[in-house]
């Protein structure tokens, strides 16, 4: 099993810098993307594209007016991303293929029991780290 997104996995990390498209934008990374795709307004999309590391971006998510789906949509938004990130980056599909057949698990100690687990207590939905897997299975090898 891949505990934690660190060292040599780092890659599968949300924080990540990489290009992703959304909606007609080019994000730096699939946090900031994730986090803009939390509002309608343009403004605040705006700003987190422009924001200088992916740690900043989840700052300014925190703090967005909410589309009204965003509950419903989220794991979806977070797919799609996901997706775009491993298919429009082929050495990084490379890489997340090399994971082979291994649990990843988005392995934290800030709290997380949504996206990832809480490494204190062993608890969480994992769901970043379902995402990952599902995508690693639609990536064709060369």
């Amino acid at each position: 099993m891949i505990k934690e997104f660190q060292g040599k996995y780092k890659f599968l990390s949300n924080f990540w810098l990489c290009n992703i498209p959304l909606d007609g934008e080019t994000y730096p990374s699939v946090e900031h993307a994730f986090q803009a795709a939390k509002t309608k307004n343009n403004l605040e999309r705006r700003r987190i594209r422009l924001a200088a590391t992916p740690g900043e971006a989840k700052r300014l998510g925190r703090y967005l007016y909410l589309r009204g789906d965003w509950e419903e949509s989220r794991i979806g938004m977070m797919d799609y991303l996901v997706m775009q990130k491993f298919h429009l980056h082929n050495e990084l599909g490379k890489l997340l293929l090399q994971t082979g057949t291994e649990e990843l698990q988005e392995g934290n100690y800030w709290g997380d029991k949504y996206w990832g687990v809480d490494l204190k207590t062993g608890i969480g939905e994992n769901h970043l780290g379902k995402i990952l897997m599902n995508v690693r299975k639609t990536i064709k090898p060369e």
